[in-house]
């Protein structure tokens, strides 16, 4: 939409339902009047709803907790209007209808949407396009229930839709031909989410993530940063310095930040990144998926002398028992060179020391792209040769694993331009090769190799595309941006 828009009216409508739409959870209203597809106005949120069924019974369990916080946070004589709508389409239904099916895409209850058909005789249900205002738009309370007018006109130049046009339209279609959600557990998975801890990244994180697989959210171009990178760009600096107690519970944070736990009570075989392992005690140690264990050396300018490698085998020796200190991958993060008796006894007892600048960028790629680090591949690489100095095969094992991110970022952003260009809703593994041939691809690959790949980035754990049931088409998501490694 590329034209002013003028709006000069607000439509009344039960405020839950607006928070609804501004979501992106539905497209549906349901007026008071028949509305005229192409009128737009302001959307006005109202506290009354259409019948006088209690709040948990006319709104669906997943939706009744952000019903309930939304009619609680109303003010009493000022209105704030969030947003605008313009009607695509507007139907009367009646009880005839498959109201299950219309309740499972919207927000209301099957109870909710019969009772209001038996008072009104039938229901005007109107697919709204949704944007955002720019600015909140304050106005007194009104009693009217239909339309409002504004106090003066508000004139846009330029429009923010809550729902891009290819998931408006989607939406649109499974709503006209009364298509049941593909996924309704994620939504109930959603609505649990939303009731933690709203100031969690993580949590936040992951919300957004199953907005996007839902198609309740267009897609996130800016990437949201990962708020534990502040603490992991600090390995390296504070691996080169003299604290060395400091450096030690980053390491462990990093551990546990790629995905290593461990049950071990013991003090002084653990992992706890709110201790260290002190007198007598072995800096880190992870139990699962495999057995880890380690010791940190902070330092600016000294060498590694042979201690710190005798220090580990004895402590693990002590601590784990020969059996298991002999199942252990044996890694060492230090910063300063190791003298040649170390990095003998390093190489003889197959340990990996590498600096923490090698930890800090394998923290960091997991960090940027969860669950790219793969912990059984990392532990192939370290049961590899050579030993002693490691940074030149963990590094290649993170090289590798960026080449793996920038082959799926082109593949997805390869998925999200032939659709523009074609118009087209989805496309078949075949068209996608074809076009992935002739794209100047970061690698080779057949056609079996691209369709693996497209069936990983539609996973709904990834998430970067989707997948039409039980076939082989696939549309865009969300955006799989990558930023230069180094």
């Amino acid at each position: 939409m590329s034209q002013s828009v003028s709006i000069q009216t607000a439509l009344c409508l039960p405020a839950p339902d607006i928070a609804a739409l501004i979501q992106g959870r539905t497209i549906a209203a349901i007026p008071r009047i028949f509305i005229n597809p192409g009128r737009q106005f302001a959307l006005y949120p109202a506290h009354t709803l259409l019948n006088p069924l209690p709040l948990e019974r006319y709104y669906r369990l997943d939706f009744l907790p952000i019903a309930q916080r939304t009619l609680a946070t109303l003010g009493s004589e000022i209105v704030v209007i969030q947003a605008w709508a313009r009607c695509e389409l507007c139907q009367a239904i009646d009880e005839s209808e498959l109201l299950d099916i219309l309740s499972q895409l919207t927000v209301w209850t099957k109870e909710a949407l019969q009772e209001t058909c038996v008072n009104r005789g039938n229901i005007f249900l109107a697919y709204l396009r949704v944007y955002l205002l720019p600015q909140p738009i304050e106005i007194s309370r009104n009693s009217n229930s239909r339309f409002i007018p504004l106090l003066k006109p508000v004139l846009l130049n330029q429009v923010t839709p809550v729902l891009s046009d290819r998931l408006f339209n989607q939406r649109k279609c499974q709503l006209e031909n009364r298509l049941p959600p593909p996924h309704p557990e994620l939504a109930e998975l959603q609505s649990a989410i939303a009731q933690l801890s709203s100031d969690n990244p993580a949590v936040q994180a992951l919300d957004g993530d199953i907005r996007i697989l839902l198609g309740w959210s267009n897609n996130q171009t800016v990437k949201q940063e990962d708020s534990d990178l502040a603490w992991i760009h600090k390995i390296a600096e504070v691996g080169n310095s003299s604290d060395g107690q400091e450096f030690e519970k980053l390491v462990r944070r990093g551990l546990i930040k790629l995905g290593f736990t461990n049950s071990n009570r013991n003090p002084k075989a653990t992992y706890d990144p709110e201790a260290t392992g002190g007198a007598g005690g072995i800096d880190f140690y992870c139990e699962k998926p495999y057995p880890v264990v380690g010791e940190c050396k902070a330092s600016k300018k000294e060498s590694v002398p042979n201690s710190v490698t005798a220090q580990l085998i004895h402590l693990g020796v002590t601590h784990l028992g020969q059996e298991q200190f002999g199942r252990s991958i044996k890694l060492i993060v230090a910063a300063g060179p190791l003298t040649e008796p170390a990095l003998r006894a390093a190489i003889e007892n197959k340990m990996n020391v590498i600096r923490p600048e090698t930890l800090e960028r394998l923290v960091e790629l997991q960090a940027q792209y969860r669950g790219s680090i793969d912990l059984l591949q990392l532990k192939q690489c370290l049961q590899q040769a050579p030993f002693g100095l490691a940074d030149d095969k963990v590094n290649n094992y993170i090289a590798q694993v960026n080449q793996k991110i920038q082959l799926r970022s082109h593949i997805v952003r390869l998925v999200k331009n032939y659709l523009e260009n074609a118009n087209a809703e989805s496309a078949g593994v075949d068209a996608l090769y074809a076009v992935y041939v002739v794209s100047s691809p970061p690698q080779p690959l057949t056609a079996q190799q691209l369709s693996y790949i497209l069936i990983e980035l539609s996973s709904p754990l990834t998430g970067y595309l989707g997948r039409n049931e039980d076939s082989d088409r696939f549309y865009f998501l969300r955006d799989l941006s990558v930023t230069d490694p180094h």
